[in-house]
C-alpha cells in the first residue's frame, strides 16, 4: 500500500496514493459515516484547477484527489518521486469500491448520466456484483439547480440510507457537485467522471497497453473528436508546458480563492 500524502501538481493537491490505500482510506470513512469528498483527475481535471483560481479552491479542498491519469501519476513521480507504479484510474476505483461495498453490505447511491446509461449501470451491476445494495439513483438533470433542489438532493440521498455515493456528472461538473454536497452529506463522495458509461459497456475503453502508456486520450479522441479535440489537442500540450515549468523550479500556489458563488449542478 502506498500513501505519501498530497503533492502539488500544478498547484493542484494529488494524493499520491495506490489502489489499495484509496478504497482503505473511502471504507474507513464510509463504515464512520463521515463526509469524504474523492475526484478521479486525469489531465483535463488537473487544468481545470490550474486555470481557475476559485476551481483549485474547490478541488484542494477535496479529502482525496487521485491520479486518474498516467500524465498525472508520471508528474507525481518526477516531481516528488512517489514511485507509484500505476495510475488510480476512475472506473476501476469504482469497482474496487463497489466490491468493497457488496462485501460489508454498505448501500451505495448513484447520481448522474442519462436514464438509458444508469439502467445499463445497475444492470451490469448486478450480474457483477450480485450482493451490492443499491440505496437508490438518479439521473442527471443537466441544468443548473436552485440552493433548494441542491437541498433536495442532498436529502433523498441521506434518507436513502447510502453509505457511499458516486457521482457522473463530468468534469468540471461533478466536482462543483460534490464540493458542495460533502458537507450535506455524511458519507463518501466519490466523482468518477465516465466511469457509469465504461462500466456500463455505453462507451468504449482504451485497449489496456494505450492505457498503460497514456495514449487513452487518443483513443478517446477518435471515438469523439467533435466534443473531445479542443481538451486533448489544446490542454494536453499547455500542461506539459506548465508541468515543464514546475519541474524546473516554478511554484504553483495552491490557496486557489474562495468561489463567493456557486454554480450548483445537477
Amino acid at each position: 500500500m502506498i500513501d505519501r500524502g498530497k503533492k502539488s501538481v500544478l498547484g493542484v493537491m494529488v494524493d499520491a496514493v495506490d489502489y489499495d490505500a484509496a478504497i482503505s482510506r473511502i471504507c474507513t470513512a464510509a463504515r464512520q459515516a463521515r463526509p469524504y469528498a474523492v475526484s478521479a483527475l486525469a489531465v483535463h481535471g488537473v487544468m481545470t484547477g490550474a486555470q481557475s483560481a476559485q476551481h483549485k479552491f474547490r478541488l484542494n479542498a477535496f479529502d482525496m484527489i487521485v491520479p486518474d491519469g498516467q500524465p498525472v501519476r508520471w508528474a507525481l513521480n518526477l516531481l516528488h518521486r512517489t514511485g507509484l507504479t500505476n495510475r488510480v484510474y476512475g472506473p476501476e476505483l469504482t469497482l474496487r469500491t463497489l466490491r468493497m461495498a457488496a462485501e460489508e453490505r454498505l448501500p451505495v447511491y448513484f447520481y448522474g448520466t442519462t436514464p438509458a446509461i444508469l439502467e445499463a449501470l445497475l444492470g451490469r451491476l448486478r450480474v457483477l456484483f450480485p450482493n451490492l445494495v443499491v440505496a437508490g439513483s438518479e439521473p442527471s438533470k443537466f441544468r443548473t439547480i436552485s440552493p433548494q433542489e441542491r437541498l433536495e438532493v442532498a436529502q433523498r440521498i441521506a434518507a436513502s440510507g447510502a453509505r457511499i455515493t458516486f457521482v457522473g456528472l463530468g468534469c468540471p461538473r461533478q466536482e462543483i457537485f460534490t464540493y458542495e454536497m460533502r458537507d450535506l452529506l455524511s458519507m463518501p463522495i466519490l466523482a468518477v467522471g465516465a466511469a457509469f458509461a465504461f462500466i456500463a459497456g455505453e462507451l468504449p475503453q482504451a485497449p489496456p497497453l494505450m492505457q498503460r502508456y497514456g495514449l487513452e486520450w487518443l483513443f478517446r479522441l477518435r471515438a469523439e473528436p467533435g466534443r473531445l479535440w479542443r481538451r486533448y489537442l489544446i490542454l494536453n500540450p499547455h500542461y506539459l508546458c506548465l508541468l515543464a515549468a514546475q519541474c524546473l523550479g516554478l511554484q504553483y500556489s495552491s490557496t486557489g480563492v474562495k468561489p463567493v458563488t456557486e454554480v450548483r449542478y445537477g
